[in-house]
């Protein structure tokens, strides 16, 4: 069976003036996989999934999505869920639910309220009365309703208590197409591990290492989390 490649990165570079935060990095993910985005605060996990989605541009280098440059066609098939909130707090969940499905013609709307009922959410409440957590979870589901190709999710557990870690993970996980991906961004790597079917390392802007889970797991014999800290701890030394 023909791979299918989802998404291409060449010499990917990203330039804040001074400061370089992506530095030709070179990227092919295939559908259908699970992929964790791992490394520390600053190492680039935002600026990439930016890029990818359009919201920057890149100072060099190019980006192909489906065999497509970044344009109004890529965005039709990509969710993105950045890390900050954006939801307006005078907003009801329903409200949000209906502006969604007006704007993206593959947004499930049975799907989003299905999502609400099992995380007990409200469809009436208003946004600003929500804890920052629970904000978090509507607007996972709004990303999760869609039935994209590629899903863009920027430290989706960061705000989640550890105890809704685990609920958010699997909310994620059985909510979304199986022939597509998603990029997982998160530094919480012990808590997502499990979930995963590749990793790729990033560090300073660069791709450290792009390896299967099970790969990882089988020639180094330790978890994603513990051989993550040794390559870190190598790089520091």
């Amino acid at each position: 069976m023909e791979e299918r490649i989802l998404l291409e990165t060449k010499g990917l570079t990203k330039c804040y003036r001074d400061k370089l935060a992506l530095d030709h990095v070179d990227l092919k993910l295939q559908a259908g996989s699970i992929i964790g985005l791992l490394g520390s605060n600053g190492s680039g996990k935002t600026t990439l999934l930016k890029l990818l989605n359009g919201l920057l541009t890149p100072t060099a280098g190019s980006i192909r999505i489906l065999g497509k440059e970044v344009g109004v066609e890529t965005k039709a098939r990509v969710a993105y869920l950045p890390e900050r909130t954006y939801l307006r707090g005078s907003s009801r969940v329903e409200e949000m639910i209906s502006f969604f499905a007006d704007f993206y013609a593959d947004f499930n709307k049975e799907r989003a309220y299905d999502m609400l009922e099992r995380l007990e959410i409200s469809p009436k409440d208003l946004l600003r009365t929500m804890s920052k957590g629970t904000r978090e979870k509507v607007q996972l589901i709004l990303v999760m309703s869609r039935d994209a190709d590629l899903y863009l999710l920027d430290e989706p557990i960061g705000g989640v208590d550890p105890a809704g870690r685990e609920y958010i993970l699997n909310t994620i996980i059985h909510n979304y197409n199986p022939e597509a991906s998603i990029l997982l961004s998160t530094h919480l790597i012990a808590d997502v591990e499990n979930y995963l079917d590749e990793v790729i390392f990033i560090r300073d802007g660069r791709i450290l290492l792009h390896k299967w889970t099970e790969e990882i797991r089988e020639q180094e014999g330790k978890s994603i989390d513990g051989y993550f800290r040794e390559v870190y701890k190598c790089l520091e030394n």
